[in-house]
């Protein structure tokens, strides 16, 4: 979406809400857009007032380069602590909770290449972070 200011023929300013610029040209080439104060159809864009101007403290506030290293152990940790470990059942309990069998709940483990290709197909939405020490792919957590 894209929000223009208008203006009419009349001199009314208002505000028209679109899926593009394109958008805008055709309906407004076509006569569909109005003014809303007078029915007028001869419609033209306007600047916008509004402009964004950062302070000076703010362009020299910076939080120093993101340690990818502790985020993702924060990441991990994170679902270790909230997320319940249904280990090598994870495909078992996804399709569980998908078909409404089971409760939704946030659920962690191991799932093979096979059980993944099968959620995948099913439309199971999941996401897979490697296990600390675990080389096989087959074997990634979930």
């Amino acid at each position: 979406m894209i929000v223009f200011d208008l203006e009419c023929s009349n001199g009314h300013v208002f505000e028209g809400w679109f899926d593009s610029l394109e958008s805008f040209e055709q309906q407004n080439n076509n006569n569909l857009v109005c003014c809303p104060y007078c029915d007028d159809a001869d419609i033209k864009k306007v600047m916008s007032p509004v402009a964004i101007k950062r302070s000076h403290a703010e362009k020299h506030t910076t939080q120093g380069p993101i340690d990818y290293q502790k985020l993702a152990k924060e990441v991990v940790k994170y679902i270790q602590d909230n997320f319940e470990d249904v280990g090598p059942k994870f495909a078992a309990e996804a399709f569980k909770i998908h078909y409404g069998v089971s409760e939704k709940k946030n659920i962690r483990g191991s799932a093979t290449s096979e059980e993944e290709k099968s959620l995948k197909e099913e439309g199971i939405e999941f996401f897979k972070i490697p296990a600390p020490g675990i080389d096989d792919d087959d074997d990634k957590k979930n």
